[in-house]
């Protein structure tokens, strides 16, 4: 069967992908820049991709037209906090445009759970989707879910930070607000098993696992879980922008994110009924034993996606224009060693940030990533997905990762961080074995210049002391 994952690089779609691939499908993926699909060579080989902005303008004239189902997993929630939503609604139009074109028999769309008639934008914005998506000439199957519980997953990863984090929390009275979390591992189950099933043609369902918690209940169960200790305050006023700044500050959630959760962490999220659990026969497993299964992912270095990889997360939604390195009116470190032992010294530059650090001076890559978190930046809070691989469009800690080639023997990253122009470092092993290691920046106004200059003092023992620790651990 003929499937097109939109979506493709996003969390679910990660997830997704290899359930699919593994029950015989043939898969289109769907994605703004197919430099940035972060699988391996081997299941690269095993897909097509298709290059397509939903958000543009239609141009079908290479788009498949031979499939029989098409996954709808757009969202933009991270990607603004005002117009969000028409950005939502200008992709679902486009992409009924482009079906109207294609064989497609049903197409499947993951949305969220809604319960009130007052909604937040976040899910006003996913129900207005579903109203879209059901003008379209195909079968609609619409999922409803809350909160998804899973390694990498926002969800997740903020309730995580917050209780690895905070053994005394002062919290807003949304915590008292209940929800239905569930497990990635069935929501990705239950979009799997809908396929070409006429009993699910045309419907809405809402899914959940066999638990509702109040957030403040799922913070508690999760530090039970983890043998941690957590008291929790609530205060009955909080604003909402104190709220976001909380989770922000916190948290390794974005700004805009965190203002779009909290305006959607008021509402409750209770699924109605169980009526697709039934018709499909599948059996959701505990929020306790979902947190249990994470760490399982994590502590095996399994994590398969992560929000966090998402463009959404940083500071820029399209790094084509950056994979060139500009060559003028640019000021550069560079800076090279000879290698002994070049594939070890590959092996530190793919394991580089994260827990790992940056080889040097870690104090004052935490002290950058502060200061960058306190003008609004991303902050070193991003880490990495993997321990020791990397793709294009990975996030690495305040870093983008550009381009990724082991076999090239070249690693490229973006600073997302907050500054006043843009900024590249490159890691090249030559034939010769020379490690080069150059820092870019193209300064914006004087005040560009003036950073540069201001930091470079830092950047002479930074960068030297990077280049020497990378070669220097590989010839222990």
């Amino acid at each position: 069967m003929k499937i097109l994952l939109t979506g493709a690089n996003g969390y679910i779609g990660m997830r997704l992908l290899p359930a699919l691939l593994e029950k015989g499908h043939e898969v289109i993926c769907c994605v703004r820049d197919k430099n940035r699909l972060s699988i391996d060579p081997e299941t690269l080989k095993r897909v097509q991709v298709v290059e397509v902005d939903f958000v543009e303008a239609v141009n079908a004239s290479s788009f498949p037209k031979d499939i029989d189902v098409a996954y709808y997993l757009i969202h933009s929630m991270s990607a603004s906090t005002n117009n969000f939503d028409e950005m939502e609604a200008t992709a679902a139009t486009h992409f009924n445009e482009y079906m109207a074109g294609t064989t497609v028999k049903q197409v499947i769309y993951l949305s969220g759970i809604v319960n009130e008639e007052q909604l937040s934008k976040h899910l006003s914005s996913r129900k207005n989707v579903e109203d879209i998506l059901y003008e379209g000439t195909y079968h609609l199957t619409v999922l409803r879910a809350g909160i998804v519980v899973g390694s990498g997953s926002s969800s997740f990863e903020i309730i995580r930070d917050l209780c690895e984090k905070l053994p005394i929390m002062i919290a807003p009275k949304w915590l008292k607000t209940r929800i239905q979390p569930i497990a990635i591992r069935d929501v990705i189950a239950f979009l799997s098993e809908v396929i070409l099933n006429p009993n699910c043609y045309d419907q809405s369902f809402d899914i959940g696992g066999p638990d509702i918690y109040t957030y403040k209940e799922m913070l508690l169960i999760y530090a039970k879980v983890r043998k941690l200790k957590l008291w929790i305050i609530s205060v009955p006023v909080m604003s909402p922008r104190l709220s976001s700044y909380w989770l922000y500050f916190v948290t390794s959630t974005s700004y805009k994110l965190a203002v779009n959760l909290v305006d959607s962490m008021k509402m409750e999220v209770v699924a109605k009924d169980n009526k697709l659990q039934e018709i499909l026969g599948i059996e959701p497993i505990s929020y306790e034993e979902s947190i249990k299964k994470a760490f399982i992912k994590i502590e095996q270095n399994l994590v398969i996606s992560s929000w966090k990889d998402a463009l959404v997360s940083g500071r820029f939604t399209n790094l084509k224009g950056y994979i060139q390195v500009p060559k003028y009116g640019c000021l550069k470190d560079e800076k090279k060693i000879q290698l002994t032992n070049p594939e070890t010294v590959l092996e530190n530059i793919w394991s580089i940030g994260g827990s790992r650090g940056w080889y040097y001076g870690n104090w004052l890559w935490k002290i950058r990533g502060f200061m960058d978190l306190i003008v609004g930046g991303v902050g070193l809070r991003r880490g990495r997905t993997h321990k020791n691989k990397l793709y294009a469009g990975d996030a690495l800690d305040f870093w983008r990762v550009i381009y990724a080639d082991k076999d090239e023997r070249r690693l490229l990253l973006f600073a997302e961080m907050k500054l006043p122009g843009e900024a590249w470092l490159e890691f090249c092993i030559d034939n010769e074995n020379i490690l080069h290691q150059t820092a870019t920046f193209r300064p914006k106004g004087i005040w560009g210049r003036l950073y540069w200059y201001s930091v470079l003092p830092f950047h002479y023992f930074i960068f030297g002391g990077m280049i020497r620790n990378i070669a220097k651990e590989a010839a222990n």
